[in-house]
């Protein structure tokens, strides 16, 4: 079901008093003292049900528990989705030494990651003596669709690899009779969610129009798994359980990065999800130049809540480029050619009429309808819009 064309107002720009979020999300609104109401949401909603400390050690150890008894006879308790990034790293150490579990490691190669993640994976599966499990994407099919996607205009050029690698590790577990899947996803980092503008939602109905009008190589093998499937089939019918084991502790990504050198050889990475190139290029160019959207407002108005990162050195921070323009240069090129199109026909298809999720058939109404019933059941609290 398709809704009407979304249309931005133009509006003054307003920045939040608290955090960095701004009028750049066109839907945010400001309470009478400027807090927007991302901050609102975490202060209200967020905080007052994140467990840490003891009431989190507490949480942690019965949920321990209970993986270890669904697990127990099998070669897996659990899973992991690693990337090579600090969050999923750092999973990893608390899931195999603080909580005791045997997980599979399991990673997806879309055909993008950089050799700094792989070196990562290596060093941290290694040193734990972890079991890994690779599932590698057909990169004609993968090429296909998000070439499809850079055609459609729309802004959300990560949502193929996300797809993939969600869809790749909940179908696995399913499959492989692996209840807990063990995810990053963490509030010391990812309280605030992008605006629906800016970072679209798991919707295959989008996913399988654009690559209808803009695709040519048939989905024969591409990983599909929408968010009815895996957040109701797969959870209610086949009894798979998401466990984010960080929300458990005291999370602190700058500390979180420091120990995965000190113990693993773990390599830092410029920014968030910086670890694979494509996303590297979405995020640094291709958001802020053709949308005006920079998500590092999000990531560091993440850290002023949480308190790792003080509101001026947020602002310092957003008055350089995301990053550097002779690596994003050489990026865009080589992601042109591993696209399969030249440099001057990926700049003018990136210079194309901007459009949203809304300019093709979608399952927006339902992922809303979704949302507001996960909302009131408590199986999720961040805001969406």
């Amino acid at each position: 079901m398709s809704e009407k064309k979304m249309t931005v107002k133009k509006r003054p720009y307003q920045i939040c008093t608290n955090c960095v979020m701004d009028t750049s999300d066109s839907k945010i609104v400001f309470d009478e003292n400027g807090r927007c109401d991302f901050c609102g949401d975490f202060y209200e909603n967020i905080r007052p049900n994140w467990k840490t400390g003891a009431a989190g050690e507490k949480a942690l150890e019965e949920i321990s528990a209970k993986i270890k008894k669904s697990g127990k006879g099998k070669k897996y308790d659990c899973i992991i989705g690693m990337s090579g990034g600090v969050d999923s790293s750092y999973l990893c150490y608390v899931a195999k030494e603080l909580m005791g579990l045997r997980p599979l490691i399991y990673c997806v190669d879309t055909g993008w990651n950089l050799d700094i993640a792989v070196q990562n994976i290596e060093r941290i599966i290694k040193a734990l003596e972890l079991d890994l499990y690779t599932e590698v994407i057909n990169w004609e099919e993968m090429r296909d669709l998000q070439l499809a996607f850079f055609r459609s205009q729309v802004p959300y050029q990560d949502l193929p690899q996300d797809h993939a690698i969600f869809a790749g590790l909940y179908n696995y577990a399913v499959k492989n009779g692996i209840k807990y899947v063990l995810t990053g996803a963490n509030n010391a980092t990812e309280c605030i969610r992008p605006p629906i503008e800016w970072v679209y939602q798991n919707d295959i109905t989008l996913i399988k129009d654009i690559h209808r009008k803009f695709g040519k190589t048939p989905l024969a093998t591409f990983p599909m798994c929408g968010l009815l499937k895996s957040r109701l089939y797969y959870r209610y019918l086949r009894g798979m359980k998401r466990v984010a084991p960080l929300n458990m502790i005291d999370y602190d990504k700058q500390k979180a990065q420091a120990f995965l050198y000190e113990r693993f050889g773990w390599e830092r990475y410029e920014n968030k999800h910086y670890e694979n190139v494509f996303t590297r290029f979405y995020e640094g160019y291709y958001l802020p130049h053709k949308f005006g959207y920079d998500k590092r407002r999000c990531y560091f108005s993440n850290e002023i809540l949480t308190g790792t990162m003080m509101r001026e050195q947020a602002l310092e921070a957003l008055k350089d480029l995301p990053y550097d323009e002779g690596q994003m240069q050489k990026d865009k090129e080589y992601i042109a050619q591993k696209l399969g199109v030249s440099l001057k026909e990926f700049d003018e298809i990136i210079a194309g009429e901007n459009k949203t999720f809304a300019d093709y058939k979608n399952s927006w109404w339902l992922i809303q309808l979704g949302t507001i019933a996960l909302r009131a059941i408590g199986a999720e609290n961040k805001k969406y819009r």
